[in-house]
């Protein structure tokens, strides 16, 4: 008893350092994703933006993963911040990856996509079926939260498609690969501002837990922006006229 009372302050200071280092990772992933949409394509702002976009949605995902463990109620996060960490890494490698070529990190990603659809796939049949769900939630999953796993599913069985495709086709090149960077990086983006603003800053609203439908907004703007650029990367021939050749 005396072990477990002494030690109750050291794991109270691990917990707050593990929360601190979530919410720093998420809030430099927030700013540096931004900088990184709205800065000119293939320059050095939004190769350094893009960076450390990637390295701080790696902290902000890897230390979910903690919390996930350590909270009861919060396995299915364990598999989101997972996921979330092979939809930034794949978007960073394909830039970083040459043009028409893969290696074993392409493959090895192709692995553990097909490896977390398995997790997500139950538990989307489940709830869809009525069953009982595969893990238990602190937050039930019902209404705004069965929207976003559904969609987590779909988009991670998109995802695993395409990467499939690109190791059967030895490589990827040309506007698809530009556009294969796009939709990751701006979906983790969207993961970023979902996780700050329904699940971080929601939390510090007077009352119970709620998330007022303002806080679901900001999500949809890098949907939004998303959509724009992939119009102009497949449809318009923007590619073709500022090719870009340097990792983003």
């Amino acid at each position: 008893m005396k072990v477990q009372t002494s030690m109750a302050p050291v794991l109270h200071a691990m917990m707050l350092l593990v929360f601190g280092l979530h919410i720093g990772g998420g809030s430099v992933a927030l700013v540096a994703g931004t900088i990184a949409a709205f800065a000119r394509k293939g320059r050095r702002l939004h190769r350094a933006a893009g960076n450390v976009f990637f390295g701080a949605m790696l902290v902000m995902a890897a230390f979910a993963a903690c919390l996930a463990i350590a909270i009861p109620g919060q396995l299915v996060n364990l598999f989101i911040s997972a996921f979330t960490c092979y939809l930034v890494a794949t978007a960073w490698m394909t830039v970083r990856r040459p043009a028409g070529a893969i290696g074993l990190p392409e493959k090895i990603a192709l692995c553990v996509g097909v490896v977390l659809s398995a997790p997500f796939g139950i538990i989307a049949f489940q709830l869809a079926t009525g069953l009982a769900p595969l893990f238990k939630s602190a937050i039930p999953f019902k209404g705004a939260v069965l929207i976003a796993l559904y969609s987590f599913t779909g988009v991670l069985a998109i995802a695993v498609l395409g990467d499939a495709k690109m190791v059967l086709a030895g490589g990827i090149s040309g506007a698809p690969r530009i556009a294969r960077h796009l939709w990751r990086m701006c979906l983790g983006l969207t993961f970023a501002a979902g996780s700050a603003f329904t699940n971080g800053l929601a939390r510090f609203l007077p009352g119970p837990y709620h998330v007022p439908t303002v806080f679901f907004l900001p999500q949809f703007l890098p949907v939004i922006l998303l959509i724009v650029w992939m119009i102009r990367v497949r449809f318009t021939g923007w590619f073709k006229r500022r090719a870009i050749v340097r990792p983003a």
